[in-house]
């Protein structure tokens, strides 16, 4: 392909095709009275082996999740049940960022999704609109191929989960980019030599400018 070099774009879902989950943290916690990204810190501690990490990629169940969830956040000094942040999850999409993934695809570049998400509660359940929920399917036959962290068992920020992309798109780490709402996700992508793009909170414009320097094309 062109562009600046790339031949693929590698996409994080929640948070790139949807507002982020992290958006409803926040207002979860102004209500409560909790500190300023006080749920984020729980999911960022021993953030490869906690409560979230072993949900998400399938290793327990929802039940051992909101046990475990909770004495974690009541560890940290205000108790939130797992159902409670699954609950957080209701997301609303946003159509610039699918417009520009069809117009990547269509240009021929190589495409793919990375998506920690949760066992028996995929990408379709935690959309708001429930007539948008087939929006998913059609998204997804945009992607080369699809990750998802709890049919995988394994998750972002694990190096493994990117080596796993990449050799399925048959594309150097030189030669893809990777777009995420998170910095921790994007840091092992960077050291692996990809190129990088952090999805704002609230604003995707930005993101979609860096794509459309990084592939070359009018997005």
């Amino acid at each position: 392909m062109n562009g600046a070099g790339i031949d693929a774009v590698i996409f994080d879902f929640g948070g790139v095709f949807t507002t982020s989950p992290v958006e409803n943290f926040a207002v979860f916690e102004r209500a409560h009275g909790l500190p300023d990204r006080f749920i984020g810190s729980v999911i960022k501690t021993n953030i490869n082996d906690n409560a979230w990490a072993q949900f998400e990629r399938g290793e327990i169940d929802l039940d051992a999740f909101d046990a475990a969830f909770a004495e974690e956040t009541k560890a940290a000094g205000h108790k939130i049940p797992g159902r409670t942040l699954v609950g957080l999850l209701s997301l609303t999409f946003r159509p610039p960022m699918i417009a520009a993934l069809v117009k990547i695809k269509t240009a021929g570049f190589k495409t793919g999704c990375i998506t920690n998400n949760l066992p028996d509660f995929d990408s379709k359940a935690m959309l708001a609109n429930a007539e948008d929920k087939q929006e998913v399917a059609r998204i997804f036959a945009h992607f080369d191929h699809v990750i998802e962290s709890s049919k995988a068992g394994v998750r972002k920020p694990e190096p493994r989960i990117y080596e796993m992309m990449l050799d399925a798109l048959d594309v150097p780490a030189a030669r893809a980019a990777f777009i995420d709402d998170l910095g921790v996700n994007l840091k092992p992508a960077r050291a692996m030599g990809m190129r990088t793009i952090k999805a704002p909170f609230g604003d995707i414009a930005p993101a979609i400018r860096e794509l459309a320097e990084a592939t070359g094309l009018d997005l």
